[in-house]
């Protein structure tokens, strides 16, 4: 059986991903602080608890999953906050850094090997703000733009390979990523995105021909909308 790796598995999109891969038959190695057994009902499901955010706890995990054999990576983990940048303090700027941008760099250095082998996948959940410039995220674009142009980078130079590596930017998305924000995703439907649709967007990839690959895939809510927390 097919081994997956999904960071941030135990919540919003990585949760989703992780039980629309394990319905698909995957065995996925899910990756959070805190995640156990329990968050998933599911034998093919493999908890491993890393700090992302800490350069040590990362390193750890890579070396232990180096000893397995990984088809797809998909790096999900991340958090933003949205200030004027003299406001953000040092450690929210560093572990933004940390978890959005360096730990999927270090993940990917130890699996690409292994995901070359296998003709397999690799995944980075972006975000729209690697696509452009918005005020107050100037730290947080700039991790995802890191991540999309590493992703870029990657592809160019995996070509000769069976990888396919995929750079996804969902808009915004209805999950906790916005539970310690000042602001939320709107109320309306058809103004904010689901973590199902970015499950769909991942099904959609590895259902292709492996042939073809989605280098970009942007995901936009059809209106745009947002809500002020009081």
């Amino acid at each position: 059986m097919k081994k997956v790796v999904i960071t941030g598995a135990s919540s919003g999109i990585g949760k989703e991903i992780t039980n629309r891969l394990l319905s698909l038959g995957y065995t996925v190695i899910g990756i959070s602080r805190t995640i156990t057994k329990k968050n998933f009902n599911n034998e093919n499901f493999i908890p491993l608890q890393a700090d992302l955010s800490n350069e040590l706890s990362t390193l750890n995990l890579c070396k232990n999953l180096t000893k397995d054999d990984i088809y797809i990576l998909i790096n999900v983990a991340g958090f933003g906050k949205f200030e004027p940048h003299e406001e953000l303090n040092n450690k929210t700027i560093t572990n933004m850094v940390s978890l959005n941008l360096t730990a999927p760099m270090l993940l990917t250095n130890a699996l690409l090997r292994s995901l070359k082998k296998n003709n397999g996948y690799l995944m980075n959940i972006n975000s729209i703000e690697a696509l452009r410039a918005s005020k107050f995220a100037g730290v947080y674009s700039a991790t995802k733009t890191g991540l999309k142009a590493f992703g870029d980078s990657l592809f160019q130079e995996c070509r000769k390979s069976g990888l396919s590596i995929t750079n996804i930017n969902p808009d915004m998305t209805q999950s906790n990523f916005y539970n310690q924000l000042k602001f939320n995703v709107s109320t309306k439907d058809d103004e904010k995105l689901f973590c199902s649709d970015i499950a769909d967007a991942i099904e959609h990839i590895l259902s292709m021909r492996k042939g073809a690959v989605v280098s970009e895939y942007t995901i936009r809510s059809l209106k745009f909308g947002i809500s002020k927390k009081s």
